[in-house]
């Protein structure tokens, strides 16, 4: 197999991995910010490939002095455009623009959008280039024998690290915290508004990572090996988790579980050709338990909110992952042996050098960043735009949603028929208001609204049908009584309550008496368990039927066409 084809296929499939990444923190996220998630994610790729070919990847690739600080540019790529290595570039600037893109997660909902453009053009243009030529282009670190092989520390732990940055400086979601009477902060959970979108974002990107971890593979077997390790991990870490959050939490957590994924994924990339299958099914344990305590710990006990666990996912696993090649090593192809191999101390001890030195570097070039951005163009967007949706206010985006699927109509499909409303005793109703004169006599214009299942509503509609209500008005709303739902866990945070789907049905009537409509609705709603619904009764003060002009009692009648 020519790997140099590899190598670029490799290539493309990091680039794919920026859709899944759109697509994790788009569904973990709600649906009135869906458009700015993904214009995001589009333009850290965007920005970062200007400021990469112009700058970047001369500060990561050129030749490193005695030091191996930072590279020297020579914009060789314009000079000598048919001899440059794009294979190398394309390779590079796919990577950069995986540790751009981490951080819109950690920082969504509630960030101006020319803030984030700023923040993806410096670490794209400076920051990664400087730390990840120490790495990979021949800087101190890789003449160290630091063990980085596709990204735990250069990638993941830089992008983790500048997203927990972010998130502290930005500040949480309005609403994510209640300070309560004791003055202590409680966390209350936002739910993201497309679990399956999450998924599917997963699975892209677990699929790309064969690209991502593979791609340099110096040949078949090599590659082969590295698909292995890059398989265990991942899942092992997802069996872990879901066994985790079950005993702790009495059921096991989706998103969880679809954070764990990720977390084993970055944890195996900096070992991937270093560690075997074991090695690679421990780091996935370790991972599998840390990215649920790390999420929770985060948001509870320091009060961070990182709506899609980035933090979590990149940063301590970043940090785990490169650690544990100190541990598990298996072979001397990229340095030395791990600890539990008989290498020794060595190569632990340069790995631990390498996060602590790479972790200060990029958390000393961060804070200054945003709080510069902060203080110029402004980091967060206003209350107002932040409760409104980034959508709208940030893109002039209406609904990210609009006619993508049209919603076919099933209300009334089942029908358990008319009840029998003979006999019927109408339901004694307490009105305020006094009564009308009308054709027929003394009647109320009355109100009444019910909330019911839709599994109901074809028994409901028919039975009105049946005692003469001409006209009806049905919503789609979303709700919960007394008992609030069936209020469950999301990320290990109790929700206060549920709101489940409901059909809210208003009948005006006059003609026909609102105490027998009330009994007769009542009788077709009645199952006797919880959830049957609500039934509440207004006074109407008067009523127009548009098209003739009509008021009062003649516009609630079936008019002569």
């Amino acid at each position: 197999m020519n790997m140099s084809v590899w190598f670029l296929i490799g290539a493309v499939l990091v680039f794919f991995m920026q859709c899944g990444f759109a697509m994790v923190e788009t569904g973990f996220t709600r649906a009135k910010n869906a458009g700015n998630i993904i214009m995001k994610n589009l333009m850290d790729f965007c920005i970062g490939t200007v400021m990469f070919f112009l700058l970047g990847y001369g500060l990561m690739m050129g030749q490193h002095g005695a030091a191996g600080l930072i590279g020297r540019p020579d914009w060789s790529m314009f000079t000598n455009f048919s001899a440059f290595d794009w294979s190398n570039f394309v390779f590079q600037l796919v990577f950069c623009a995986t540790a751009a893109t981490i951080v819109s997660g950690a920082m969504a909902e509630r960030t101006k959008f020319a803030a984030y453009c700023l923040y993806s053009a410096v670490i794209s243009l400076v920051i990664y280039p400087i730390e990840a030529g120490w790495i990979w282009g021949g800087g101190w670190l890789s003449r160290l024998g630091f063990i980085d092989f596709a990204g735990s520390c250069a990638i993941h732990m830089v992008g983790g690290l500048s997203a927990l940055v972010g998130a502290a400086i930005l500040g949480p979601r309005i609403g994510k915290y209640t300070r309560g009477p004791d003055g202590k902060l409680s966390s209350n959970a936002i739910p993201g508004h497309s679990v399956t979108l999450g998924a599917l974002g997963v699975f892209i990107l677990w699929f790309a990572w064969y690209g991502f971890n593979g791609a340099a593979a110096a040949d078949v077997g090599e590659m082969a090996r590295i698909f292995g390790t890059t398989t265990i991990a991942p899942a092992v870490a997802t069996v872990t988790c879901m066994l985790f959050t079950w005993l702790k939490n009495g059921k096991p957590d989706v998103s969880m579980c679809l954070n764990a994924s990720l977390a084993g994924l970055v944890a195996v990339t900096a070992g991937c050709a270093s560690v075997d299958a074991l090695g690679a099914a421990f780091i996935g344990i370790v991972s599998g338990i840390i990215v649920d305590l790390a999420v929770e710990i985060l948001d509870i006990r320091f009060h961070i909110d990182d709506p899609v666990g980035a933090v979590a996912v990149h940063c301590v696993n970043g940090i785990w992952g490169t650690i544990a090649v100190g541990l598990f090593a298996c072979n001397e192809i990229y340095g030395s042996k791990g600890l539990f191999y008989g290498g020794g101390f060595r190569q632990l001890g340069v790995q631990c050098l390498g996060v602590l030195t790479v972790g200060t570097y990029t958390v000393l070039c961060m804070i200054p960043l945003f709080k510069l951005i902060d203080r110029t163009v402004g980091l967060r967007a206003g209350m107002e735009e932040e409760i409104e949706g980034l959508d709208i206010t940030e893109h002039g985006l209406a609904n990210a949603y609009a006619d993508f699927l049209p919603i076919e109509s099933t209300l009334g499909v089942h029908s358990d028929g008319p009840v029998d409303t003979e006999g019927l005793v109408p339901f004694p109703l307490t009105l305020s208001s006094g009564l009308r004169e009308t054709p027929v006599g003394q009647k109320r214009y009355t109100l009444v609204r019910i909330l019911c299942d839709e599994e109901r509503f074809g028994t409901l509609r028919d039975t009105m049908a049946g005692i003469g209500v001409t006209g009806m008005t049905v919503t789609n709303v979303m709700g919960c009584g007394t008992q609030k739902g069936k209020s469950g866990q999301y990320r290990g945070i109790e929700m206060s309550m549920h709101l489940t789907p409901k059909l809210q049905v208003d009948i005006v009537v006059s003609k026909v008496d609102p105490e027998l409509v009330v009994a007769a609705a009542n009788a077709a709603l009645h199952t006797g368990q919880i959830g049957d619904g609500k039934i509440f009764i207004y006074d109407v003060e008067d009523v127009v039927r548009i098209r003739t002009g009509e008021s009062g009692y003649d516009a609630l009648q079936i008019p002569e066409i």
